[in-house]
């Protein structure tokens, strides 16, 4: 899968969300607390799987989320730096070496989908849980 199809799975999952957190203000309890176990498991399911490929072998991932996040900082600003100055020098092979950034694209992908899937988690418990206080205040 391309960077750029990988792309546009993150907006597809954004949107997705987003009608989510929209109609949670309109469903029942049960249904809310059903979305909220999804969005849960949706969102630890991706934490998994990106465990999974620092476990294959990426660096990035391999001391927890800070670290990833930290290697994927410095790899972008290295990025920026070696594009500005070998930019007119770039050949062929140059070019594939290059192409390694996919790898980091890819990471940076997954990790906003699990992020954009945390957010969805978060924001479907908090409506849950101002459900519960509201009920429990007699406001509801």
């Amino acid at each position: 899968m391309t960077a750029q199809e990988n792309f546009g799975q993150l907006t597809d999952r954004i949107n997705q969300a987003q009608a989510k957190v929209e109609t949670a203000a309109r469903q029942s309890r049960d249904q809310l607390q059903a979305d909220v176990r999804q969005a849960q498991a949706s969102a630890e399911e991706k934490a998994d799987e990106i465990k999974a490929q620092a476990a294959r072998g990426r660096d990035e991932a391999a001391t927890g989320w800070q670290a990833m996040k930290d290697k994927w900082q410095s790899h972008v600003a290295d990025l920026h730096g070696k594009a500005a100055g070998k930019k007119a020098e770039m050949d062929r092979a140059k070019a594939e070496i290059r192409a390694e950034a996919e790898d980091y694209a890819e990471d940076a992908i997954n990790f906003a989908i699990a992020a954009v899937q945390e957010a969805e988690y978060a924001v479907l418990d908090a409506v849950l849980a101002r459900s519960d206080a509201d009920t429990l205040a007699g406001t509801s």
